[in-house]
């Protein structure tokens, strides 16, 4: 697991909601519970695209 800074952390907000996000091993997952996207962490590097973002449907061990 790559663990991100908590100064990136900070800054880091989901594109589509502009809500914070939290980091969960290598994914980064949207705290708006009506958004909730999830976001990959590759080689130490988020990536926050939304048409790369996966639906907390698709990872129900992610839900909050």
């Amino acid at each position: 697991m790559t663990e991100l800074s908590k100064e990136l952390l900070e800054v880091l907000v989901c594109p589509k909601c502009k809500t914070e996000v939290m980091q969960n091993d290598d994914r980064l997952k949207c705290m708006n519970k009506d958004c909730g996207l999830i976001y990959q962490i590759r080689d130490g590097i988020p990536v926050m695209l939304i048409e790369e973002a996966e639906s907390p449907d698709t990872h129900p061990d992610t839900q909050t």
